[in-house]
């Protein structure tokens, strides 16, 4: 089993790196953290500041996008040019092939943190404001790039890659905002409605936890259990939206 999610996990990182618009990503994602010096100088703030906020925050959007755009495209890919039916006739389970598809596209997103995060550490450390903090913080926005890229793949198996993206988008908007929920669930009374609050809150994927920028940018402590909780609930709700994405494409009926 090993040997055949590996195969397509291989075959699945060769064909994402030679996709152009992984690059065209990177490009923009090299160009913006670049662009935060010169927005430094143009804004009232901290310099050190504003270039390690502006530089981490492309570095989660540009990734996400990455994880959407590729993982979504890929995946629905195979099935437009029916190159899975020849994959599938082979002695391959469908839910391997799910699961190399994404030990693939985490190849992938691994890649192009790295290159996007070296550059960012390159520009910090030639101005004197590197922080090791960063590293966690960049730790982290890939844990949320592979939960977001599990998202992306469940999506993918449900609707077309139009309504996929959109979908997978909407819920990375709604994943950081997951607070307020909490917030008013808080402030209710009515006994249902906060029902309905908390299940929604725990239901959908809480991106916050991932989301250290704000720590790092001040210089505030970081709890080494936030890590690790971060790290379980990658675990706990990226295994659960993969084992949904596989009964999924287990019942889909591939025309």
């Amino acid at each position: 089993m090993l040997v055949r999610i590996n195969a397509i996990a291989l075959n699945t990182f060769r064909e994402a790196i030679r996709h152009r618009i992984l690059y065209l990503l990177l490009i923009f994602a090299v160009a913006m953290i670049s662009f935060a010096q010169i927005l430094s100088l143009l804004t009232v703030g901290s310099e050190e500041k504003i270039i390690k906020d502006f530089g981490l925050a492309s570095i989660d959007i540009f990734g996400v996008l990455t994880a959407v755009f590729i993982g979504i495209g890929l995946v629905s890919r195979e099935i437009e040019r029916r190159t899975v039916y020849t994959l599938l006739a082979k002695p391959l389970h469908r839910f391997e092939f799910i699961l190399g598809k994404f030990a693939g596209l985490s190849l992938t997103l691994l890649v192009n943190t790295t290159v996007m995060a070296a550059w960012f550490f390159l520009v910090l450390l030639l101005k004197g404001m590197f922080d090791w903090r960063l590293l966690i913080a960049v730790l982290l926005l890939y844990f949320q790039f592979l939960l977001i890229t599990a998202v992306a793949i469940l999506f993918s198996c449900l609707s077309t890659p139009i309504l996929a993206s959109v979908m997978t988008l909407l819920l990375y908007a709604i994943g950081h905002l997951l607070w307020s929920l909490d917030l008013l669930a808080a402030r209710l009374t009515a006994g249902w409605v906060k029902l309905l609050c908390r299940t929604v809150y725990y239901v959908l994927p809480n991106l916050g936890t991932f989301d250290i920028k704000g720590e790092v940018v001040h210089g505030l402590a970081i709890d080494a259990t936030r890590i690790l909780w971060a790290a379980a609930y990658l675990a706990l709700y990226g295994s659960a939206t993969l084992w949904t994405a596989c009964a999924v494409f287990e019942r889909k009926e591939l025309q």
